[in-house]
């Protein structure tokens, strides 16, 4: 997989070679003549409350932050900036140095960075001003140690195209979000409830500083998403007219240049419109360079549906005679039912699993309320209650993701969870009260006699041995690229941590086989075998290991 990114790197370095358009990106702002564009002052109450004027940022005894802004797109981004300011710089370092774990070589650096300004030469031209001007102002607070890779605000314009690059490019191996919604006969009081969890996995420490955003703009709807320190774009949210956005991955083809990102595209849904024909018709006049279904809710119509958009076509996905609506990572309308690359992700990748497990979950549970909706969220077992083992992608709940959101749109309520995952409290928001009148109260905007306990398998020993896991299973994960040694009794823990995940075989089987130990190597594929593989692909990699091996016994 390095490799096939490393390629496509170097294409888009050639390519930069003959590419006449990317001087005009590089040097690009966008249009702040309307704007005043001083520099907020902020002041510090705490290490966790700061405010300027109206606006505030707060850490709530969840470990959540909570950020109110309002004003023009300049005051919103500018104020966003300062505010966020120590979180910005930090978020920005867990980020890139992450892709430096990723891309070790300065000489492969240099042609991502390269690659980069080719493949963004158009994204300024794809992206709303308001929007732009937004990313500007925060971006006045981005450190410069990164300008290497691009000047700040053409930096932090690029980070909002990595979701789609990065889905496109590795073909979803960060991405696996799980969707639903119900309403009517399928919810416990008629209204619509929706429920998601976001996938998108960095590493742990970008998760740290997880933002609940309460944005009240000038122009359009105010609004609360979730969000990082850095992201303006909407990856869930919800708006003071009940309308909800969620975006879930489906299978791209390599794009040749950025257009809309997924995330602004939502974001101008969730800020300009107020139902689902006004949501639809913003999406049909934006070009993405990606593949993603777009679940949008909405609390005047009282239900919901999935704006499926790909770089060549758009199709609105209603769903027929049911009042329950199921989103993974594949299409579902009829526009893309004989798609090429839509029949691959169902028949190979995991998405099909999660759809039919989120239909046996709701089928169990035929009137959804938020309690029930978050323990769907929470769920790790597979299909009838099979166990995954932990961490498992066909599981919903991959114990990966950034966040697990409910909404109840008529009601303007929203619950997010507090970390990690989706296992810790999830914390209720009500926006009417947000977005009422305000006391300049420095406190948290949560409804705590609404709030979702915490998961209890937090206090479990189970728990406690996953999070080892991760710890030896990254050991094992270096150790198989250096080729170096390890005892016996180190696999045997290993695999002790998390016994039902096909995975700790898989790797176990690795370490011997590079070790030219075929009969251990045998077993240990045979044993991964017996437990559910996450993808054909992967169940195939391992057939042809255990071949090679059994060949080699004779």
């Amino acid at each position: 997989m390095k490799n096939r990114i490393l390629y496509f790197f170097f294409i888009g370095f050639l390519s930069l070679l003959t590419s006449c358009g990317t001087s005009k990106s590089k040097h690009h702002k966008p249009d702040l003549t309307a704007y005043n564009t001083t520099k907020p002052i902020v002041e510090k109450v705490s290490d966790s409350v700061f405010f300027s004027g109206k606006n505030s940022l707060l850490k709530n005894k969840q470990g959540v932050w909570e950020l109110y802004v309002e004003g023009d797109p300049l005051e919103i981004g500018l104020t966003t900036g300062a505010l966020t300011d120590s979180l910005l710089k930090k978020q920005q370092r867990i980020f890139f140095s992450k892709i430096t774990d990723f891309v070790p070589s300065k000489f492969q650096q240099k042609i991502l960075r390269q690659f980069l300004k080719w493949f963004n030469r158009k994204l300024y031209l794809n992206v709303p001003n308001e929007y732009q001007t937004e990313i500007y102002g925060v971006s006045q607070y981005t450190s410069n140690e990164f300008d290497n890779i691009a000047p700040q605000y053409q930096r932090s314009l690029y980070l909002h195209a990595a979701h789609d690059i990065g889905h496109a490019l590795q073909d979803l191996a960060l991405v696996g979000c799980s969707s639903f919604a119900s309403w009517n006969e399928k919810s416990e009081d008629g209204n619509l409830i929706l429920a998601r969890n976001f996938d998108f996995y960095v590493n742990d420490a970008f998760a740290e500083n997880k933002i609940v955003a309460f944005i009240k703009p000038n122009s359009g709807n105010p609004f609360m998403m979730v969000t990082w320190p850095g992201m303006i774009g909407a990856v869930s949210g919800m708006n003071l007219e009940g309308l909800t956005v969620t975006i879930n991955a489906s299978k791209s083809k390599i794009p040749l240049s950025a257009k809309t990102p997924i995330s602004i595209l939502t974001r101008e849904i969730l800020q300009h419109a107020k139902n689902l024909d006004e949501a639809v018709a913003i999406a049909k006049n934006r070009k993405v360079f990606v593949s993603e279904s777009i679940m949008v809710g909405s609390a005047n119509d009282n239900k919901a549906i999935l704006i499926e958009v790909s770089p060549n076509k758009m199709d609105v996905y209603n769903v027929p005679n049911t009042d329950q609506l199921i989103c993974s990572n594949h299409f579902q309308g009829e526009a893309f039912a004989a798609d090429k690359r839509n029949l691959e992700q169902i028949a190979n990748s995991h998405s099909e699993y999660r759809f039919e497990r989120m239909q046996e979950l709701l089928s169990e549970n035929p009137k959804v309320n938020p309690e029930i909706a978050s323990e769907i969220l929470r769920n790790k077992e597979g299909l009838k209650n099979i166990d995954l083992g932990f961490g498992s992608e066909k599981a919903l709940n991959q114990l990966m993701a950034h966040h697990g959101i409910i909404f109840k749109p008529k009601e303007k309520l929203v619950w997010v969870s507090a970390n990690p995952y989706q296992l810790g409290e999830f914390v209720c928001y009500d926006l009417n009260t947000v977005f009422g009148e305000r006391k300049n109260e420095l406190k948290s905007f949560q409804k705590e006699n609404l709030n979702i306990a915490k998961d209890s398998f937090l206090e479990s020993t189970a728990y406690q041995n996953y999070k080892k896991f991760k710890v030896e299973d990254s050991k094992l994960d270096s150790i198989l690229e250096t080729k170096e040694n390890v005892s016996s009794e180190f696999l045997e823990h290993y695999q002790t941590l998390n016994p039902n995940y096909w995975v700790v075989y898989y790797k176990a089987g690795l370490y011997f086989y590079q070790k030219k130990e075929f009969f251990q190597a045998k077993l240990n594929f045979e044993k991964a075998l017996q437990h559910e593989i996450t993808t054909v692909p992967e169940k195939e990699n391992i057939e042809k290991y255990l071949k090679k091996v059994k060949r080699k016994l004779k």
